[in-house]
């Protein structure tokens, strides 16, 4: 993928070294949006469209999930990776009981977290592969999995962000 078609997310490889900071950003976003302002954060507008909190949830587990894939491909060379289970997690770990406070400081935290481990890459480790396996097996540098968990972070601010004024 070089661009999201949904929300206009360009891939752009050589923005890596400062995916930590847009991550770190875009999950003090996620943070506020937590507060409610009056809107019930654990509804879905429409069945199949998760609520803004299960969004919240999500992209709090997709960072440390991707936390965890950075730090692997440093231990061992191309890890593979299975799928993190994203539509299974929603209901096994009841992201729609959970406390918005509790979500939107994890969220931050999980940034922190992974903006760490991507400051500590050096100029080599960059360019070290991982395996994904969803949708289809494809081998992927860390450069790649940094901008990717922008686009995560920016795309699902976007689905909230439709979640709230009721166009999505």
């Amino acid at each position: 993928m070089d661009l999201c078609d949904e929300c206009g997310f360009a891939y752009d490889l050589d923005g890596a070294t400062s995916a930590g900071a847009a991550v770190a950003d875009g999950a003090a976003t996620i943070a506020g949006l937590m507060d409610g302002d009056g809107f019930d954060l654990r509804r879905r507008r429409h069945p199949q469209v998760w609520s803004p909190l299960e969004y919240a949830c999500h992209v709090r587990d997709v960072l440390l999930v991707q936390r965890e894939r950075v730090l692997a491909a440093r231990r061992r060379r191309r890890p593979s990776f299975e799928p993190m289970g994203r539509d299974e997690r929603v209901e096994h770990d009841g992201y729609a009981a959970q406390d918005p406070h509790d979500v939107a400081r994890q969220v931050v935290d999980a940034a922190q977290m992974f903006a760490n481990v991507l400051s500590r890459l050096g100029p080599d480790d960059w360019d070290r592969t991982v395996v994904y396996n969803y949708p289809a097996e494809t081998e992927r540098s860390l450069r790649w999995v940094a901008v990717h968990t922008v686009h995560e972070v920016r795309h699902h601010l976007l689905d909230m962000g439709r979640q709230r004024d009721g166009s999505g």
